[in-house]
């Protein structure tokens, strides 16, 4: 980051709102900053730049209150920058896949007993996420999968693919139902959890394909 002189007792010109409206737009609208900057990159950017060759002295301010004026302005950006960042972590962690089975220790049975649980008294979502929880356990369980408990839905369908291949659509199928159920972007009902249940049952039943330098395997 480049340092802020005050060169001369020079300091930036403070201007009125209308002035201070035209600046900016005048200077975001530079080609410059929309080559792959952020918008924060390019607000800290323009608040430097006002220091940088400021040219006309602020008559009648101590050297305390220009300090006090750089100090506020630093919070100012400090602000902007928790405002700017802080939806933008929402929106990654929003847009991303959910860890399947994190701390849960439930083997695939318990969580298969867990989701006929849930689907008995209607809790469709509930039954929809253990399900595909019994999925993943089952993969570890028959050491297609690491256990892994940073693992994500995603993750977890396309590492499941790799052995099991030609259920490769499903599985991917499956972790988007698990990310879409956790995030509420759709509503779980029996069908899917009836599909999910017959794709527990259907990869149980298939013989899975040897690791990369491996011979088959019976798992």
């Amino acid at each position: 980051m480049r340092v802020l002189a005050l060169r001369r007792l020079e300091v930036p010109v403070v201007p009125d709102a209308s002035t201070a409206r035209r600046w900016a737009t005048e200077e975001l609208a530079d080609p410059v900053y929309h080559r792959g900057k952020s918008l924060l990159s390019r607000f800290l950017d323009w608040v430097l730049s006002l220091f940088d060759g400021a040219s006309v002295p602020m008559l009648g301010l101590s050297p305390g209150v220009v300090a006090a004026l750089v100090v506020a302005l630093a919070l100012v950006v400090v602000a902007v920058a928790f405002w700017i960042a802080g939806p933008v972590r929402l929106a990654r962690r929003a847009g991303g896949s959910v860890v399947v089975l994190g701390n849960d220790t439930r083997t695939a049975t318990d969580l298969r007993a867990a989701a006929d649980a849930s689907a008995a008294r209607g809790d469709w979502s509930a039954a929809v996420l253990d399900r595909f929880r019994a999925i993943v356990r089952s993969l570890e369980e028959r050491t297609l999968l690491d256990e892994w408990p940073g693992r994500t839905a995603h993750e977890a369908a396309e590492a499941g693919a790799v052995r099991l291949p030609s259920h490769t659509s499903e599985l991917r199928r499956a972790g988007r139902t698990f990310d879409e159920v956790c995030y509420g972007k759709v509503a779980a009902g029996p069908d899917t959890d009836a599909w999910l249940r017959a794709l527990d049952g259907a990869l149980a039943a298939t013989r899975p394909v040897a690791p990369v330098g491996r011979g088959t395997v019976d798992a």
